[in-house]
């Protein structure tokens, strides 16, 4: 700009480090992808993201449209105390043992997770997390300003947890934590209660946190156990259950979660940061308080369609030549290998330029849920929320494609 024969320069606003580190969703980044093949007339099959298409519990929906207060009020920052009473008899029908004070109610499972980091890390101190990992564990500590320190699982065996001897390969003096998601998400598997008790004895042995994240508590296969950390004794003051209803019941929208220790300190602190925002939203409390009396058989055959779901996508994936999937025994997620030279690349050329019968897939490359540089670029992770009939269609479209994918290995 010129004034009276002066010129001025004015320097752009900057966004701030945080800023630019702060990684994007490797679950959405190919939407765009996505939205152009439906606009050219694809039909597109959602595997890339975990919401669900099962039907909201009518209990909760009849909340919301029971509701009738004339102001939509603040409640307290640590939730209502109806709502945390009845979640207290929901866990503890689980074999908890908790009280209702133990939980705070958050704005979503992302905030629970948030929290726990802020609240029992300082910035620059380092969290154990074993990988493949939900994506965004990864922002969560960039937020709190975390250390993330991964631990590599292998396909081979299905993801297992990885030996205690690389856990204390990456132990420092900066370690304070570890995170398991537990069914895991991304690839569905449910640890033992050996690998519980490893990681508690480790947790005590380097006085660590250990959170669990229990978003698909309510989905195992095939009889198997849920174990959760808080049914081991002796480590009561190292846990902290980090929880949500958007998949148990499939209300991903009511952005409802909670944090749940038996450590007064952690849940002191943690309140603080709960009264910074102010309070959980009331109408999904409300819902939420609903939900919980949501019957027995409800989960049943919720669990029976995703046994099916699964049956499907893991025996077509592994009659397919070339690919390998492991079978999982919790949640709605597969990580599978396929014959492929780079998933980010597979993923995109799948939406952009391939379709079979005039549809396609959208998956989800795992190279994102891997921090280990070059880790997953041969897996792809797929959420099984489609209904059998469109798990098919869907796998005869990655059939066709892996035989026509200019980048295919052998």
């Amino acid at each position: 700009m010129e004034t009276a024969g002066f010129l001025y320069f004015w320097d752009m606003p900057t966004i701030s480090l945080k800023g630019e580190q702060m990684p994007a969703s490797p679950i959405r980044k190919l939407s765009p992808f996505a939205e152009a093949a439906k606009a050219a007339g694809k039909k597109v099959f959602h595997l890339n993201i975990g919401q669900p298409d099962i039907e909201t519990p009518v209990l909760m929906l009849n909340a919301i449209k029971n509701f009738d207060e004339k102001v939509w009020a603040y409640t307290a920052s640590e939730g209502t105390a109806s709502y945390r009473k009845k979640l207290a008899e929901y866990y503890n029908k689980l074999n908890y043992s908790i009280k209702a004070e133990d939980i705070l109610v958050t704005n979503g499972g992302s905030e629970a997770i948030t929290i726990a980091m802020q609240t029992c890390l300082n910035p620059g101190d380092e969290i154990i997390i074993p990988e493949p990992f939900y994506a965004n564990y990864n922002g969560f500590a960039c937020m709190s300003d975390v250390v993330v320190k991964p631990i590599l699982s292998h396909i081979e065996n299905g993801f297992a947890l990885p030996a205690i001897t690389e856990f204390e390969k990456v132990i420092t003096s900066k370690t304070k934590a570890i995170i398991i998601c537990n069914p895991n998400n991304p690839t569905g598997y449910l640890y033992s209660k050996e690998e519980l008790a490893a990681l508690k004895a480790l947790c005590l042995k380097h006085d660590l946190y250990l959170f669990s994240d229990e978003a698909y508590r309510e989905f195992c296969y095939d009889g198997r156990e849920f174990i959760s950390p808080m049914h081991l004794s002796g480590l009561e003051e190292n846990v902290i259950v980090l929880d949500t209803v958007s998949k148990r019941y499939s209300a991903c929208g009511a952005r409802l979660g909670c944090l749940i220790t038996k450590n007064k300190a952690v849940m002191a602190a943690a309140l603080k940061f709960a009264q910074a925002r102010l309070s959980p939203a009331m109408v999904s409390q409300i819902a939420g308080e609903a939900a919980i009396n949501t019957p027995d058989s409800y989960f049943e055959a919720v669990t029976k369609e995703y046994t099916a779901r699964r049956d499907v996508l893991v025996n077509r994936l592994n009659k397919m030549e070339g690919v390998f999937c492991p079978n999982p025994g919790g949640a709605f997620y597969v990580v599978a290998q396929l014959p492929i030279d780079d998933a980010d690349a597979f993923c995109q050329w799948i939406l952009s330029d391939f379709s079979y019968q005039n549809q396609t897939v959208m998956f989800a490359p795992a190279t994102g849920f891997y921090s280990t540089p070059g880790a997953g670029k041969q897996e792809v992770r797929m959420a099984y929320v489609l209904n059998t009939t469109d798990l098919n269609l869907a796998m005869d479209c990655l059939n066709e494609a892996l035989k026509v994918y200019p980048g295919r290995i052998s």
